[in-house]
């Protein structure tokens, strides 16, 4: 069966450094089994010459997942997308979004924009070698560049080499004078530019990214657009997702925050024994009560207990107290 059929892009968790690693995929997985995820951006000369294990590995249950590489050399780029391939992800994404400024020396990310004869260079090396779907994500502009004819050449140029898949988020990158943080918030979303991506390519895939947060505003784009790319909102609210499966997936038996936290538990167990940090995978779970009762419980008991860089697992067991509380006033709230 062709691979390229089967990813359902419907709704996925974007790519976030410093958030969505093995871990934080997991306890994603333990709420939503139907949205795609992405690991977050690898340099390929990590992925290369890096600890493969380390930087790559993942859990069968993490699937679908799609690994991101940031590259400008094709070949390193071929090689990593093989390796993708071989390691059983299901689709490798190339970052043509990030603003950094570290990112922009080693040459990938958002500058890319400027350059589309070598992105396509380097998208027709990654298609030659591997059958997983090749996709791109990238800005609607750069700079002084937000043009549609613009964005429209550029996606061209990508789909004729091999890529049928494009997220985009509605900002443009400013590669001088701010901030990443700020890049994703102070150039203006203009999500009728994919809109009208969408409309002049019906035969590709777009995917709209930025600052979508509610379900209503899914189904919105979804009027437009084949899919919706989520970021910050999942990571600070991670069991909105529950409401995704129930509302666009339409699953029926979604787990209770109790249910998450015993599953995890057990896998912090099993990876504790493996020489993991406890705070390496509890961080990912601070907002795991955002706007519901017992938050702030939540939260202090994880910053007194498990964010410590020796926390200790048996603090862990605890932890289901502070849960069953949650979970009763909760109930008696609604």
């Amino acid at each position: 069966m062709d691979t390229k059929q089967k990813i359902n892009r419907k709704v996925s968790v974007a790519p976030m450094m410093d958030c969505t690693d093995r871990h934080d995929r997991f306890f994603l997985r333990l709420m939503s089994k139907n949205v795609m995820l992405y690991t977050e951006m690898v340099a390929t000369k990590s992925a290369i010459h890096g600890d493969r294990n380390k930087i790559l590995s993942f859990s069968p249950e993490e699937k679908p997942l799609a690994l991101q590489i940031g590259g400008s050399d094709k070949n390193e780029l071929a090689e990593v997308a093989k390796i993708a391939e071989d390691m059983g992800y299901d689709e490798i994404n190339i970052n043509l979004g990030c603003p950094s400024k570290k990112v922009q020396k080693n040459k990938f990310g958002a500058c890319l924009m400027k350059e589309p004869d070598l992105v396509a260079e380097c998208i027709h090396s990654m298609v030659k070698v591997c059958k997983i779907p090749v996709t791109a994500k990238t800005r609607i502009g750069f700079d002084d560049v937000e043009d549609f004819e613009y964005l429209n050449n550029f996606v061209h140029k990508l789909r004729d080499v091999g890529t049928k898949t494009f997220i985009l988020h509605a900002r443009k990158a400013m590669l001088s004078g701010l901030s990443p943080k700020q890049n994703l918030n102070i150039p203006k979303l203009n999500y009728n530019m994919v809109y009208e991506i969408k409309k002049a390519n019906p035969d590709l895939e777009i995917i709209i990214n930025g600052g979508i947060t509610k379900v209503s505003e899914i189904n919105y784009h979804m009027k437009f657009c084949d899919g919706v790319m989520i970021g910050r909102s999942i990571y600070q609210n991670p069991y909105s997702l529950v409401e995704i499966e129930k509302e666009i997936f339409k699953t029926n038996n979604n787990p209770s925050r109790e249910e998450v936290v015993k599953k995890l538990l057990e896998y912090l167990d099993n990876e504790v024994k493996k020489g993991t940090k406890v705070n390496h995978i509890m961080r990912h779970t601070v907002g795991l009560y955002h706007g519901q009762v017992g938050s702030k419980d939540w939260k202090r008991y994880l910053s007194d207990n498990m964010m410590a860089r020796d926390s200790d697992f048996q603090k862990a067991k605890h932890i289901m107290t502070i849960v069953q509380n949650n979970e009763k006033a909760n109930q008696l709230n609604s």
